[in-house]
């Protein structure tokens, strides 16, 4: 009796291996239109970000610095001036994906020191992607190495 029972178990299994095969073994069959997310286009970006002396994308930078360096890391550095600001690239890879504006310059900081800044304006990187949204680097000042080596990954 036990041995009949292990041959059934034996050929359930079997079974089940089948029908498992046979269904990865299947045509995949297309989206029905429920399952198309029709109304949903894509992302349609304009390339319209400000420039990289845009003051009010530098005075986003320069309140965000210091709010970084006040919460996260209980010091009082903050920008004090940007200089030399230039665009390095736009768009590096081309127009389908998320149009970003690399810059580069120079800033200065309450402690006297001059330090090199590498930042990206970036299209619908805002809050919620309302708008667009900056994300920057202080080379020497990257103390949690997101950026990392010398602010190299916050370029193109």
């Amino acid at each position: 009796m036990a041995r009949r029972s292990a041959k059934r178990a034996g050929l359930a299994g079997l079974a089940a291996a089948a029908l498992l095969s046979l269904g990865a073994a299947a045509p995949a069959v297309a989206a029905s239109l429920l399952e198309k997310n029709f109304w949903l286009s894509g992302p349609n970006y304009s390339g319209v970000v400000p420039a990289c002396n845009e003051q009010q994308a530098l005075d986003l930078i320069a309140s965000r610095f210091a709010e970084t360096e006040r919460r996260f890391w209980n010091s009082t550095l903050s920008i004090t001036e940007f200089d030399k600001v230039h665009e390095i690239a736009f768009r590096p890879w081309g127009p389908e994906y998320q149009p970003r504006r690399y810059c580069r310059g120079t800033v200065y900081t309450n402690d006297a020191r001059k330090r090199a800044i590498y930042y990206s304006i970036i299209e619908d990187g805002g809050f919620i992607g309302a708008s667009w949204g900056v994300e920057w680097c202080v080379v020497g000042l990257d103390r949690n190495y997101a950026y990392a080596p010398s602010c190299k990954m916050a370029g193109p």
